[in-house]
């Protein structure tokens, strides 16, 4: 059995694109992303060192999108996979992240990537 932990709609604005107006200001950036994890030991102690923070996660995640200035939304999507996989209580991570506005008729365009353990 795995359980799920889900960040929704983490909004930030970051330097993301390969254009040279992308480069020059930032844009904003959604960022959904899903945990694979176990989550029985939190549940029976309800103490947050059985879990993941996803607290703590989620400001990782908001400060590398703010300040890493990737030119395509894989490498952020990838990055993000990678900080959420760096705690070994995480088996999976599903990560999307999407560029609002960046085509003109459409709401948005982004990536949506799995990763696992080994």
């Amino acid at each position: 059995m795995v359980d799920r932990i889900l960040i929704r709609d983490l909004l930030v604005r970051g330097i993301i694109g390969v254009r040279d107006d992308e480069r020059t200001r930032p844009q904003d950036i959604l960022i959904n992303v899903e945990l694979r994890t176990d989550t029985r030991a939190a549940g029976a102690s309800d103490d947050l060192a059985d879990t993941v923070d996803y607290g703590a996660l989620s400001k990782r995640i908001v400060a590398l999108a703010e300040t890493a200035g990737y030119g395509l939304v894989e490498r952020l999507a990838e990055e993000i996979a990678r900080l959420c996989l760096a705690d070994e209580r995480v088996e999976g991570a599903t990560v999307r992240v999407e560029k609002p506005r960046a085509l003109r008729y459409g709401r948005s365009v982004g990536v949506e990537i799995e990763r696992s353990r080994g």
